[in-house]
């Protein structure tokens, strides 16, 4: 068994526990690749309002990536406070965000953010990749961490940034990941989770704590990194001139929060043993929890902790649902995405003759290519907008299953799943998946998995629930099942075979390409 919330020792003194003769009121905060979203919620899972902030993200060079942190920051603490416009701000207890994974973030020794954040989805550190995976060795990396390297992970950044920017680099007190910034903004704390520390390749995930191996051979040290804690444990609470910008009370609690899709498994009800969800988000993952501990040999999943204080194993693709918003807003140059999706009926499903590679930023996960990239392929002279349409939420979800196929080699058997992101919300791409994956799709009745989670989170660290294994039990409901149509995903199951053909057809096209 699992603790119940649990408070460390350097954050206990600092942390009151809330009243309990009022309705508390809690904050999830979604930190997003283009956008943060403020959720408040009660303590019986009502939502009671909801804020987005956007705020750019830079392209520098193609396949770069990186956000400059202080956007986060501003969003943060322009709209807690028109989050709460309404309402008694002396209610808040908590706050817990989940947060996008793997970024870059370092400080001086004044507190100050010395570069743009690099970012997950940044293809920069190729070099740095092939050095880890190839010199240090896949199996010496998965024995320290559970995990090779992937461009995205935050280690072959910072090594990247001691090659190319040294005086920066010598410039670093702290590291830390973007949820993480906003809590030390909040708090003062320099402070991670188990979760979203697993994606930085330093962490030994099976012992919950840093590998000093990997931290030397990046050339940083242990005071450089940040606290870890539990997702669910309290870090301590508002300083007094935050509280003041924010309009609320210093005792409100700040949990350790966790990385975005740990915190939107959370949101969804995806813990304990064997539950799956799948996220069609800016990424897209597939993400299995477990009560145990557990590394693919082929290292093609992702082994990391989970936000229950437990593991899970996560299959994460790069461009998932900015595949079709790329679509929309850049090709078609329209908003009207129900639009383009009305004319793709039933009948049409599994019967599309264009086929679409997903890999606009590179890929991750099964095949870890920063070379590859996006292709339509089969068109022909009466190709169609809505071929086109169909055959990008298609390509997404067939690059799903290539990681569920992983899934289903390691003897991980799964019949159904959650669905949650942006992109669960059409109700065609929801059919689609469920035929490519031939599994039901669980429809949670909130879309707010990230924010939902942190939220959820925060209210474990203060109390209202014994763990998130009951905060999920109390909170999470299904809106509905999709399930898929036996003639659909046999339509399907002979395309995916023939998608499984294209990438490694091209792969060697796309190397050249990239030099």
């Amino acid at each position: 068994m699992l603790p119940a919330a649990v408070v460390s020792d350097a954050a206990s003194a600092a942390v009151p526990t809330p009243s309990k003769g009022c309705a508390m009121l809690y904050i999830g905060i979604d930190l997003g690749t283009s956008a943060v979203k403020l959720l408040l919620m009660d303590g019986e899972g009502s939502i009671k309002n909801i804020v987005s902030k956007e705020y750019p993200l830079e392209f520098p060079r193609p396949g770069w990536s990186q956000q400059n942190p202080e956007d986060w920051r501003r969003a943060v603490l322009e709209g807690v406070p028109e989050l709460l416009r309404g309402f008694d701000a002396g209610q808040v207890a908590g706050i817990g965000a989940g947060g996008q994974m793997h970024g870059l973030v370092v400080l001086d020794k004044d507190g100050n953010v010395i570069r743009p954040a690099i970012l997950w989805n940044d293809g920069r550190t190729a070099k740095e990749v092939d050095y880890l995976n190839g010199v240090v060795g896949r199996e010496k990396l998965s024995r320290l961490t559970a995990n090779i390297a992937f461009a995205g992970f935050t280690a072959p950044k910072i090594l990247w940034m001691r090659e190319h920017e040294p005086e920066l680099f010598a410039r670093i007190d702290k590291i830390m990941l973007p949820k993480d910034y906003i809590n030390y903004i909040l708090t003062g704390v320099h402070c991670t989770d188990f979760s979203d520390a697993s994606g930085m390749l330093l962490l030994d995930v099976e012992h919950k704590r840093w590998s000093r191996e990997m931290l030397e051979l990046c050339g940083v040290s242990e005071a450089q990194m940040p606290r870890l804690f539990e997702s669910y444990e309290a870090v301590g609470t508002l300083k007094p001139d935050v509280a003041e910008k924010l309009g609320l009370p210093e005792r409100v609690v700040v949990c350790a929060g966790a990385g975005d899709n740990a915190a939107a498994a959370v949101g969804t009800g995806t813990v304990g043993g064997g539950a799956c969800n799948i996220s069609l988000g800016t990424s897209g993952t597939i993400f299995i929890s477990s009560e145990k501990f557990g590394v693919d040999p082929n290292n093609a999943l992702h082994a990391f902790a989970h936000a229950d204080g437990y593991y899970h194993l996560m299959g994460c693709m790069l461009s998932a649902a900015s595949c079709n918003k790329w679509l929309m807003d850049d090709i078609f140059n329209t908003q009207d995405y129900a639009g383009e999706q009305a004319g793709i009926t039933p009948d049409k499903l599994g019967s599309n003759h264009v086929y679409f590679l997903p890999y606009l930023m590179g890929e991750r996960s099964p095949i870890n290519d920063t070379n590859a990239r996006g292709a339509f392929v089969g068109m022909t002279m009466d190709t169609s907008r809505a071929d086109l349409t169909q055959a990008v939420l298609e390509g997404v979800a067939f690059a799903i299953r290539d990681c569920f196929e992983v899934a289903k080699s390691l003897g991980i058997h799964i019949e159904r799943s959650k669905i949650c992101g942006g992109g669960a919300k059409s109700p065609l791409w929801q059919s689609i998946m469920a035929n490519i994956l031939n599994i039901q799709l669980d429809i949670p009745e909130s879309e707010q998995g990230p924010g939902m989670g942190g939220a959820m989170l925060a209210m474990v660290a203060c109390g209202r629930y014994p763990s998130v294994a009951d905060a999920c039990e109390k909170l999470v409901r299904t809106a509905g099942t999709v399930k898929p149509d036996p003639e659909a995903a046999a339509r399907y199951e002979a395309r995916y075979q023939q998608f499984k053909r294209l990438y490694p057809a091209l792969k060697g096209v796309f190397a050249a390409m990239n030099g």
